[in-house]
């Protein structure tokens, strides 16, 4: 007995066309599917290689800019300590400034608007450094604006008492010898008997053998 398909053969041939159809149709899209995977795949690979060279020249922007803005900060740096400096400077050129007009308006007042060409002594003083060493300072001045120079010689002595007896030295053995032109500042150091008891120093300004001006300093 026997079993024969109730479909005729035309019909056969359809459907089997039908069904490699839908099979070609099938692969065909699965191979576009797969090209469309391996593209993006592709093209993930390029973005990524993009981003890294993008990251690597990001970082390099980054280290330069960090290094310029080191050297910045160590310019600025350099021109605030010069200004802080120079700052200084100005400040003690300013004080210098200062004290160089007071001592020009302390002679204008020690010089009288005329007179003689008399030499006075206007300033002695004297201080004690240590148990024997002793400084003097004397300012001689001329009284006229347009005196002659003075040449002459300046005697610095010391008066008191050692072991209860009246004492007395010089600074030198000779006086010495200054020019005066308009006015000159003397100073200088002497040492002196730690035991003596010093009462009062003594400046004579002498031309020759004669005293053309005297000042004593009692301490």
């Amino acid at each position: 007995m026997a079993v024969r398909s109730a479909l005729p053969w035309p019909l056969r041939w359809l459907l089997v066309a039908i069904m490699l159809g839908f099979s070609g149709a099938l692969a065909l899209w699965a191979f576009e599917f797969g090209r469309d995977i391996a593209g993006v795949d592709r093209n993930a690979q390029a973005e990524l290689q993009r981003l890294r060279v993008e990251a690597k020249d990001l970082r390099e922007q980054l280290m330069q800019a960090r290094a310029e803005g080191s050297t910045s900060v160590s310019q600025l740096t350099a021109e605030r300590a010069m200004i802080d400096q120079l700052q200084v400077q100005i400040r003690q050129l300013e004080a210098d400034n200062q004290s160089l007009r007071n001592d020009l308006g302390f002679f204008e007042r020690l010089i009288p608007a005329s007179g003689g060409d008399a030499l006075a002594i206007r300033g002695l003083q004297a201080e004690r450094l240590s148990a024997t060493q002793w400084r003097w300072q004397v300012l001689m001045i001329q009284a006229a604006r347009r005196a002659p120079e003075f040449r002459g010689s300046l005697e610095i002595s010391f008066t008191g008492t050692l072991a209860g007896k009246p004492w007395s030295a010089r600074h030198a053995s000779a006086p010495q010898s200054v020019l005066v032109k308009g006015y000159l500042r003397q100073e200088g150091l002497v040492d002196l008997p730690a035991q003596a008891e010093v009462k009062s120093v003594t400046a004579k300004v002498l031309q020759g053998s004669a005293v053309r001006s005297v000042q004593t300093l009692d301490l």
